[in-house]
Order: C-alpha cells, then structure tokens, then sequence
C-alpha cells in the first residue's frame, strides 16, 4: 500500500497541463516521508512511552511551551509566562485566538484536563511520573487524593497557574515532553478510546492525523488552523515505520525515505563512504542499558549482577558491535550536562581482564562455573544493532559460566512485555533524555516509576532523590545529591549500563532545516525541501 501511495504522491506532484512549450504543475504538495524505527503503541499522549511515537506527537500537538529546530525551549501554545520569586508558581498566557484543528479554542481548562488525565490513576499513564514536582501529583497518581486537588488551574480562559511543590530549574523543559500536551476533552470523553484514530483525532499542532496503517504508514497533513501555519512548508509527512535497518537504508537509497532515525552499525563504515555528510552521527543524552531483575532469584545478589556487569566488554561493544558510534558507559547518567558529576561503577578504571577475574571469582564463590552454569535469558527488541550485541554478550559471559540464551520480540511486545512487569532475567532497553538534567535518567529506578523495569528498590536511592527535589532551588547541592543517589544505584546494580548513545542519522540533502542536536529532537514544522 506504501509504494503505491508513494506513486501517487509522485505523480499528483509531477501532473502537469501542456498549453504548447508552457508546461505547469497542477500543485506542488511538500511530501516529507520520514523513516521511523518501530511502530508507534499509542498516539495518545497519555499512553506513549518511547521517542518513535514523540516524534509523531510532536508534529501534532502544542505544548505550553515547544522547542525550535536546535532543540531550545521556545513559546508554544502559551506566548508567555512569569515565574514566582520562590520558583514555584508558573503562570501561562496562551495564544489569543489558538485553536484545536476543529476551530474549537484551545483554553487553560484544556490544559488543566490534560494534567488531571496524565495523574489520575485509571488512565494508568506510563509518563504520570513527568509532573511528579506539580503540588498533589504524587498523591493523585497513588488514588489518595481527587485529579482535581492536583496544583493546576485555569485562572481565566486564557491563564493557566502550575504550583510545584519545590523550584525546578529544567520545568519549562520538562513542559515540552508530549505527556504534557493538551488534550481535546469532548473528543476524549465522546470516543473514547477511539478518539485518536483518523478522522476523530483533534489536535492543536502543526499537524493533523489523516491516515494510520499499522506497519506501512502514518500519514499527517497541515493543520490550517494551526496559529503559525503561513510559515510551515511541508504539506504532509509520512511516518514510515522499518525496524530492519538495513532495509531502510535500502528504502532511503531508492529515494522512498527522506530520513531515517538509526543506522546498521556493522555497515557505518560502508555508509560513510557513500553516503557521506548524509551520515550524522554525534553524541546526544541518552544510555543503552540492560534492566536486570532485581527482585527475582537469582539476580536479587546484588555480588551476581555486579559479577555480571564487569564481566561485560564495553570497549569490544563501542568499537567492533557498534562501529565507535557509541561510547563505553559505566553509570546511568551519560557525560555532557553541565555541572553535573557522574558516578561511575568502582571498576570502571580496572582493565577487562582484571574485571573478568573478579567476575570469575565472585561467580566461582556463589556456586557457578563452566561445570555448573548459570542460565539467564536476555530479551531484546527488533534490531540487527541490538541482536549483534546480545550476541556479543552472550559469548563473552560464556567462558565464565554463564550460559545466556535470547529472545528477540518486536519493539512494541518488547516494551509492552517491560512495561506491564513480566517476568524476565535481563533485558535491552534505554533511556533518552526527557530533559538536559541528570534526574531524567535517575527517576526511572524509583520504586513508583513505570519505567523502573528492574524492579530496583533501595530506601537510600529514595531518600537521596527526596532530598534532591527539596533542594531544587540549590544548584550545586541539588547535583551533589543527585550523584550520590547515583552511586547507590550503580554500587547496587540497579541496572547495567553499558553504553552512552550518540544519535545515528540519515538525512537527504534534499532535507532543509534538520538540525543537528543534543535532545535528537527534529520538529517538521521548521523543516523544508529543495
């Protein structure tokens, strides 16, 4: 159905009326066909939880407060905002005159249904946790308190006030995360579950929804309505879900993809070489990482996941699996925010060998060795990257004693799989930055988080990251805190991280406005094409 779509668009954009040598289009629509790795779960904002379908929920909704092509925060559907002298009160102008894609207006109740929706527990929202520093949020999320007690309120139809319950130096950013977006109240509670289909879904971003076929497309058309629409130049972005890497490569060389958000790692070099500056890859805040379970025997010795953890060559992974685009990671929070001071695992500095001794040793002193192996599954989700270093792992803890077999599922029954807490021994998965701030990356491993697939919970982890929200409006000490929770969580093994992302870009020359970034972040809005 795609290429026949993709045909179509060919030749609707090419039409022309002879009237002798004058030649003329019949239109020229502005098609963006943007390669995704995986399908999107949900388009609802309350309901998503990876960046496949951020990208997406980007595109078509507006939060308070946005981001520019190099990922600055920016106005969005509020044009401006004032802060309490104690950093705790933030009020919203919105845009006169917005409106939802229906030409209803986009009100401060819009967003104080949204918020209310996001924490009340029955929409059982993995992102709930985004708002965790809003006043009542916490508690509404527990079912202790109504969504109505939560600290947001429309003062007017146009002004909207969120109380925190302490200052929170990257909140605006945390505003531009798509849980965070409005939501359109009467479509929500007419449809229901059906509101986010095409032709139901109401939304107040640049774009609209027109078409969704699972596995082939999404298709998104300008949104008329859209309060800056005069200065967005592509008509219609196609989402095209292919998890084989190498198959988008394939699909990017034969012109049907613009773009494409990762690459085969095995094939960087070769790409490089034909492809050139079309290739982007650079750091961004993000860790690769394996979820190990932590409250399941055997993996509840913390001695058994440390064991495991060093005996992993990160080096052999960053430069043969992964062709030098990642980089060794031995904490949870990547380098690159400023001021901030990781805390990497005790043996980071030891040699590989040194730690493949003490690994031996510990596993040797619980019982294990070749003559009695330790059986543990990895599971991982589609991706020639993610198998080769599975692949990888599994051979080198096999002359320790530990046999590792795998288990690969597609993206979405991957995260599904973690997200509803299924029994497992250890798992891929990753963390983006929602946020330039290390506790984006430390939040994920409280016991209450949705996204702690490990299960990791540890009263002094908790109380260190307490004391770090109550310390918000101290910098220096916030940080300090901040990075003693994280040596607690890596000393406990909390989880095992393994390597630090950079992005991995394809991007067509014909593409304009694709702005290199640390977030990864690429709004289409402020994109064109030659």
């Amino acid at each position: 159905m795609l290429k026949n779509m993709l045909k179509a668009t060919v030749f609707a954009t090419t039409l022309t009326l002879t009237a002798g040598a004058l030649s003329v289009p019949a239109f020229a629509e502005v098609v963006y066909n943007r390669g995704s790795a995986a399908e999107p779960e949900s388009l609802d904002p309350h309901k998503t939880s990876t960046t496949y379908e951020a990208d997406i929920l980007r595109d078509m909704f507006l939060g308070l407060v946005t981001e520019n092509a190099k990922s600055e925060v920016i106005p969005g559907a509020a044009e401006s905002w004032t802060v309490s002298d104690d950093g705790t009160v933030y009020t919203f102008k919105l845009r006169q005159g917005a409106t939802w894609s229906d030409g209803s207006p986009v009100t401060a109740e819009d967003f104080v249904y949204a918020f209310q929706r996001l924490q009340d527990p029955k929409t059982a929202a993995e992102y709930a946790s985004m708002l965790q520093k809003v006043v009542n949020a916490k508690e509404v999320n527990a079912g202790t308190k109504k969504p109505e007690e939560l600290g947001v309120k429309a003062i007017d139809a146009n002004t909207l006030e969120i109380t925190l319950i302490a200052p929170t130096p990257y909140f605006l950013e945390v505003l531009t995360h798509q849980s965070t977006y409005p939501v359109n109240k009467a479509s929500v509670e007419k449809l229901g579950a059906d509101w986010v289909k095409p032709g139901n879904l109401i939304s107040n971003g640049a774009y609209t929804l027109a078409e969704w076929v699972p596995n082939d497309h999404i298709k998104l058309v300008k949104n008329p309505k859209f309060y800056d629409a005069a200065n967005v130049k592509i008509d219609t972005v196609n989402y095209i879900p292919t998890e084989d890497r190498s198959s988008a490569m394939k699909r990017y060389e034969a012109g049907e993809l613009d773009s494409y958000g990762d690459l085969p790692t095995e094939q960087l070099a070769d790409l490089k070489a034909k492809f050139g500056d079309q290739i982007r890859v650079d750091p961004y805040l993000g860790i690769y990482y394996y979820a190990i379970k932590t409250d399941k025997a055997p993996w509840d010795n913390v001695e058994l996941r440390n064991a495991v953890s060093m005996a992993i060559d990160r080096d052999f992974l960053a430069e043969k699996v992964w062709g030098n685009s990642m980089s060794p990671a031995y904490s949870m929070v990547p380098p690159g925010i400023q001021g901030y001071t990781t805390s990497p695992a005790a043996f980071a500095d030891k040699s590989q060998i040194d730690r493949e001794d003490e690994a031996k040793k510990i596993l040797e002193k619980l019982g294990y060795g070749p003559d009695k192996p330790l059986k543990m599954e990895i599971r991982y989700n589609t991706s020639e990257n993610h198998k080769n270093t599975a692949v990888a792992i599994q051979e080198q803890l096999k002359p320790l004693g530990i046999e590792a077999t795998l288990l690969n599922t597609d993206t979405k029954t991957h995260y599904g799989h973690l997200e509803q807490k299924g029994d497992y021994d250890v798992a891929r998965a990753a963390w983006i930055a929602d946020y330039n701030d290390p506790e984006t990356f430390l939040e994920i491993s409280l016991k209450a988080d949705g996204h702690n697939y490990s299960n990791f919970n540890n009263a002094k982890f908790e109380e260190l990251m307490k004391a770090a929200t109550a310390a918000g409006g101290k910098p220096e000490e916030r940080f300090k805190l901040l990075s003693e929770a994280e040596r607690v969580l890596v000393d406990n093994v909390g989880n095992i991280p393994l390597l630090y992302y950079n992005y991995h870009n394809i991007v067509s020359p014909k593409l304009v406005g694709f702005e290199d970034n640390q977030m990864d972040r690429h709004p289409t809005r402020f994109m064109s094409k030659n």
